[in-house]
C-alpha cells in the first residue's frame, strides 16, 4: 500500500536535498496533452544529479511514496499523469539537461535525460553528425522520456526506434542504487541486457538519468517527394520497389490520406497544399544520400518506374530545401489538424506490412456498423505503424459521441490484433492502455513483466499504475 507525499514527508525530503529542490506542482506538470484527465502530486522534485535522484528514490522507497517521472510531458497514454490514488511525488528531470560529452570519431553523444530532443539534435549537428530520432514534439520532448517510451518517429525505417539509438544508460533503481551503465560500447555481451529492459519501461523500473546515444553521418544530399498512389496496397508495392532500388537510403516513407489534407484545409488554411484536388492517398518519401548520388535523379527514376507499374498517379519532387520543408510541414501538421477537429478515438497501431492494406479496407466498413465517422489513417508506412483516428461526422462534435469511444477502440484494436498487430506501436502503454495490455498481451510475457517489477520495485513506488495495474 502506497502512502501520500504529505507535508510531513515533503519536509523530511526537503531536508535531504539542496534548497529549492522541491516546488509546488504547476498545471504543466500534471497535464495530459489530449486534455482528457489531469494529474495530481504532492510536490515536484527537481534534482540536479543522479546522486540527488538516488536520495529522492531512497526516501520515497522507505516511506512507500509513489514517484511519477516527468520528462517533457508530451506522452499521449497518461504515462506521466497519475489521476488518482495517494498523492505521488513528481520527479522532473528538467534540471538534468547537460551534454556530458560528444565523440564524433565514435559517432556517440552522451546526454543527461533532461536534455530536449532538439538540444541533442543540435549538439550532434554542431559536431558534424546526425541524431536521427525525429518527432513533432522534439522541441519539448526530453531524451529520458524518449528512451522510457522507446519513441519511434519518422526515421525508424532507416535508423530504428530510440532503443536502437542507445548504447548505454545511467539509471537509478527504486532502491536508490545507481547503475553506472553509461558505456559507449557497441559490443558488450556481459549478462542480462538491463539497458534494453529500462528502455521502454516507462519509468516503472527506475529513472534514466543519462544516455550514450548513437550518431550517424549527415547525408551529403537529401531529397523529398510526394507521390500520389491509387491505394495503400499500391503504396506498399512502391515501398518495396523503392527499397529494391535504393536499399537503406530511404529515411522515411509516410502514408497520407485525403482526410488529413481535408482537415488541414479546414483548420490550418494557411498551410500550403501541393495538389489542388486532394488525392485519396499519397506517400511522402525522404532520402538521405552519400556524396556522388543525386536525390532528384533517384526520385525521378522511382517515379517513372512506379508510374509504369501503375503504382504512381502523380507526384512532386522538392526542388529546394524550402520546398522540402513545405512537404514535411504537411505531414507534421496533420496531428495538429486532428487535434483541432477533435478525435473520438485515436489509435497507435502497428501491423505486419502485408496486412496493412487489408486492415484499412476492412476497418472502415466495420466502423460504419457503429455510426457515421470520418477516418484519418496516416503514419509510418515503412515500419507498419498507422495512426488510425476516428472523428465525428461534419457538424457533429466529439462530445456527442463520448459513449462510442470504447466500442470504436475495441473494434480497431480487435482487428489489429487479429491480423498479428500491436495496439501500441510507438506511444507506449502508460495508464491509458493497461486494460489493452491485459487483454491482448501474452500471459507468459505479462507474468514475466510482473515478476521483474516485483524484483526491482517490491514496494511498487515507480510510476504506480503505469504499464502494469496496481496490485
Amino acid at each position: 500500500m502506497l502512502n501520500p507525499a504529505d507535508p510531513a514527508f515533503l519536509q523530511h525530503l526537503s531536508a535531504l536535498l539542496p534548497e529549492g529542490s522541491l516546488r509546488a506542482p504547476e498545471p504543466r506538470d500534471l497535464a495530459d496533452p489530449r486534455g482528457r484527465i489531469g494529474g495530481q502530486a504532492g510536490a515536484v522534485a527537481r534534482p540536479r544529479s543522479a546522486q540527488e535522484v538516488s536520495t529522492i528514490l531512497r526516501a520515497c522507497n522507505a516511506a512507500r511514496v509513489g514517484v511519477v517521472p516527468l520528462g517533457g510531458g508530451t506522452g499521449l497514454v497518461l504515462g506521466q499523469v497519475m489521476g488518482d490514488g495517494p498523492l505521488p511525488l513528481v520527479l522532473s528531470l528538467e534540471r538534468m539537461a547537460a551534454l556530458r560529452g560528444v565523440y564524433p570519431e565514435e559517432n556517440v553523444l552522451v546526454a543527461e535525460a533532461g536534455a530536449t530532443l532538439a538540444q541533442v539534435q543540435a549538439a550532434a549537428e554542431d559536431a558534424g553528425r546526425l541524431f536521427p530520432l525525429s518527432l513533432a514534439s522534439q522541441g519539448s520532448a526530453r531524451i529520458g522520456g524518449n528512451l522510457s517510451t522507446n519513441a519511434g518517429g519518422v526515421n525508424v525505417l532507416r535508423y530504428g526506434n530510440t532503443r536502437d539509438l542507445c548504447l548505454g544508460l545511467e539509471a537509478v533503481l527504486p532502491s536508490g542504487e545507481i547503475w553506472h551503465g553509461l558505456k559507449r560500447l557497441r559490443k558488450d555481451n556481459t549478462g542480462y541486457d538491463l539497458r534494453n529492459l529500462l528502455i521502454g519501461a516507462e519509468g516503472t523500473l527506475g529513472v534514466i538519468t543519462a544516455a550514450s546515444l548513437k550518431l550517424a553521418p549527415i547525408p551529403a544530399a537529401t531529397g523529398t517527394a510526394l507521390m500520389v498512389v491509387p491505394s495503400p496496397a499500391a503504396a506498399l508495392k512502391l515501398l518495396a520497389m523503392a527499397q529494391a532500388r535504393l536499399g537503406g537510403l530511404i529515411s522515411a516513407f509516410e502514408l497520407i490520406a485525403k482526410m488529413g489534407l481535408d482537415f488541414l484545409a479546414e483548420t490550418i488554411p494557411e498551410q500550403r497544399q501541393p495538389f489542388a484536388n486532394h488525392p485519396e492517398w499519397m506517400v511522402l518519401i525522404d532520402l538521405g544520400l552519400p556524396e556522388g548520388l543525386h536525390p532528384g535523379e533517384a526520385l525521378e527514376a522511382l517515379f517513372e518506374a512506379g508510374a509504369e507499374a501503375g503504382l504512381v498517379l502523380d507526384g512532386l519532387i522538392a526542388q529546394s530545401q524550402a520546398q522540402r520543408a513545405e512537404f514535411w510541414a504537411i505531414r507534421e501538421n496533420i496531428p495538429e489538424g486532428n487535434r483541432r477537429i477533435g478525435a473520438i478515438s485515436s489509435h497507435d497501431i502497428s501491423l505486419p506490412l502485408s496486412e496493412i492494406a487489408g486492415f484499412i479496407a476492412a476497418a472502415g466498413p466495420a466502423l460504419a456498423t457503429l455510426g457515421q465517422w470520418r477516418i484519418n489513417c496516416f503514419g509510418h508506412l515503412g515500419d507498419g505503424n498507422l495512426h488510425y483516428n476516428v472523428f465525428p461526422a461534419p457538424a457533429q462534435s466529439r462530445a456527442q459521441h463520448e459513449n462510442s469511444r470504447e466500442a470504436i477502440k475495441t473494434l480497431v484494436h480487435d482487428m489489429a490484433h487479429a491480423r498479428g498487430g500491436s495496439v501500441s506501436a510507438e506511444h507506449g502503454i502508460g495508464r491509458l492502455k493497461v486494460d489493452d495490455l491485459e487483454k491482448y498481451g501474452d500471459p507468459v510475457k505479462l507474468a514475466a513483466m510482473r515478476a521483474i517489477k516485483s524484483a526491482l520495485d517490491p514496494n511498487g513506488i515507480m510510476n504506480p499504475g503505469a504499464v502494469l495495474r496496481l496490485p
